[in-house]
Order: C-alpha cells, then structure tokens, then sequence
C-alpha cells in the first residue's frame, strides 16, 4: 500500500452541494430551516429538522430519496476510485451526518473505497422511525479545545485530523487534505512540510488560507471543479509514488499525469512556507 492517506471533506468536495440544505430543500423546509438557523447551532439544527420533516409525514425513505439525486461529479469518483486503485487509504472527514454521507456512497458503488469515515453519528429512533442526528463532540458536556475560533462547537476536524496522523494505519504517511469550508481550515494547519492541502478555489477555505499563506506548512494545490479535483490530486498521488521509489519525474507508468499548471496567475504547486 502506498505512504498516502487522502482525506476528504463531504460536503461541496465529494457531492457538489451541501448535503444539509440539499434534504431541508428538497422536501420543502427552507422556510423553517431559516426561521431557526440564528436560534441554534447548526448540527442541533438538523437534528430539529429532522424531527419537523417526520411531523410532515416525510419518512427516511424520502430523506434517501433526495439524498441519492445529489449531484456528485464522474470526475470525483473517478479520482476516487484511481486513488483507491493505486494503494492509497481514503478517509472521509465531514460536519454532515452518518446517514448522509452513507446513502449518497452506497447509492454510488463508493462505500468501499473509504476505510474511515468521520463524521456526526446519526440513528433510527425504534419508536417513532425519525432520524436523530447527534454531535461529534457532545459540546453540551463540554467545548472541544480548539483555541482556534473557527471551528464549529460540535467538531474540530484538526483535531480528528490530528488522531487519524496518530493511528496505526497512518503513523509517518503523507496526507492530502481535501476541503472547502471553514472547518477544514483548522486541519490545513495542522498538516506538516511533507503534506498537501487542496482547498477548493473560490470557498471559504481558499480565502481564510490566502489572507495570510505564511501559516501553513503544507503545499497548497486549489481546484474549482471534479476535472481539476481528479487531475491535481492524481498528479500529487503520482508524485509521491516516484519519491517512494526514487524514480526520476517522468515515469512511463505515470507519465499521464498532468503537469503543475498556473491559475489565476498562482502556481498550482506552491511551497508557500519555508
């Protein structure tokens, strides 16, 4: 197996869109999901509407049902699948829920491919058949740590981060970090010189990393969409299977992979702390 472990947020990184407001939407919430979204935390929120959308006789079946038409580019399972084939240990680390993330990969063929996923715990109540949705960290029993600022109260993925880098089957491997929003900024600074951070161009990520680039170690590597997502994440894949194997840059094996290219007048490859 490859010295590799690809983490990958959930929500706008794997889908195209937030799970969450993807089901409130769906089946016609938004109206209430607004009315409470200034009054509690966010994952309190979605288990509160889950109980809403059961009083409106809407059942599990179509949560699933809206859940499996969000859009998921061929790219990004693409990726998946050929990072999967070329020995890496893909792990999934998101403020969605169990339940979500589970139906969206089950209903595309991906469940396999994840050997981790990290994320709000979500179960069936036996009694009324409604989904309960429950917080990562139980902030009510206490707050997570993080002095950060930034981290939602119900999880610090820099934390879970750091415990994945901690495990048996990550201990010295190299991460790359995929994400979007501002929860995955904490973990981008928490990875080391060896590692990549791919924040998606243009979101909150993107923008908290670039008021001050000098704060993070890691390589940072942006993409916009699944083509660009598949291309830069299968070039950085490839260039550490050649480091592993003290192989020159140019590999007949790898020799498809695209080179470094230049957006928005930034190398996609950039060492921006020495």
């Amino acid at each position: 197996m490859a010295g590799i472990v690809v983490v990958f947020d959930f929500d706008k990184t794997i889908i195209d869109v937030d799970s969450d407001n993807w089901v409130v939407d769906g089946l016609g919430a938004t109206e209430e999901f607004e009315r409470l979204l200034p009054t509690m935390p966010w994952n309190t929120l979605m288990d509160t509407m889950m109980g809403e959308l059961h009083a409106r006789s809407k059942s599990l079946g179509d949560v699933a049902a809206v859940l499996r038409s969000a859009p998921l580019d061929p790219r990004v399972v693409a990726a998946i699948k050929a990072c999967y084939g070329l020995g890496c240990d893909l792990r999934i680390l998101s403020d969605a829920n169990r339940f979500f993330i589970d139906t969206i990969l089950d209903h595309h063929g991906l469940a396999g491919y994840f050997s981790e996923i990290n994320t709000n715990p979500s179960a069936v109540d036996a009694a009324t058949g409604r989904l309960r949705i429950a917080p990562y960290h139980d902030f009510h029993a206490g707050p997570h740590g993080c002095g950060l600022g930034i981290c939602p109260p119900n999880m610090c993925k820099g934390q879970v981060l750091d415990r994945i880098r901690a495990s048996a089957g990550a201990a010295g491997k190299r991460v790359i970090y995929l994400g979007d929003g501002r929860g995955d900024y904490c973990p981008s600074l928490r990875l080391g010189r060896d590692d990549f951070m791919m924040p998606r161009r243009g979101f909150p990520v993107w923008e908290l990393i670039c008021e001050d680039p000098s704060l993070l170690q890691a390589e940072v590597h942006p993409w916009a969409d699944g083509a660009e997502m598949e291309e830069t994440l299968l070039r950085l894949v490839g260039r550490v299977l050649l480091e592993e194997r003290n192989l020159p840059p140019l590999d007949c094996k790898l020799e498809s992979l695209p080179a470094v290219a230049v957006q928005d007048g930034m190398p996609m490859t950039l060492r921006i702390k020495n």
